[in-house]
């Protein structure tokens, strides 16, 4: 498989200024380029921004889907990390007490697609999702 180019995702968030301590100081994501209405990160490798939107509710219910007992919010976005990284920054967000939507845990234990994942909001209310495998190889797999 050839290397994965960067993505870029923009997000709407309610405040500014909450949402980038967030990101740069409990996910540890580098600031580069802002104005008063976006702020850019790096996400592992990704650019990442959020852009202010005042009359977003943070309060609104998220959808939620079904998987693997858990009720998975929707829309959500994230990374696919090292295992040794998911767990790092696990225990790094546990003792910051995040507030989870689905606790640190291993999805589809002994089945085709093992991973470790978590949800979390940010806080303007975006779902994030972390998850890592042991074996890249299952990423895709059926």
């Amino acid at each position: 498989m050839s290397q994965i180019p960067p993505f870029h995702v923009a997000i709407p968030v309610h405040d500014l200024e909450l949402t980038r301590t967030f990101y740069r100081d409990i996910l540890g994501c580098e600031e580069g380029r802002s104005s008063d209405q976006w702020v850019d990160f790096n996400l592992y490798g990704h650019q990442f921004v959020i852009h202010l939107k005042p009359d977003m509710n943070p309060d609104a219910a998220l959808h939620h889907n079904p998987v693997d007992g858990h009720a998975v919010p929707v829309p959500h976005y994230g990374v696919v990390l090292p295992w040794e990284e998911w767990e790092s920054l696990a225990s790094k967000l546990k003792a910051a007490e995040t507030a989870f939507v689905i606790e640190p845990y291993i999805r589809f234990q002994g089945q085709v697609g093992e991973q470790a994942t978590m949800f979390f909001l940010d806080p303007s209310g975006n779902a994030l999702e972390f998850k890592a495998f042991k074996d890249m190889s299952q990423l895709f797999a059926k």
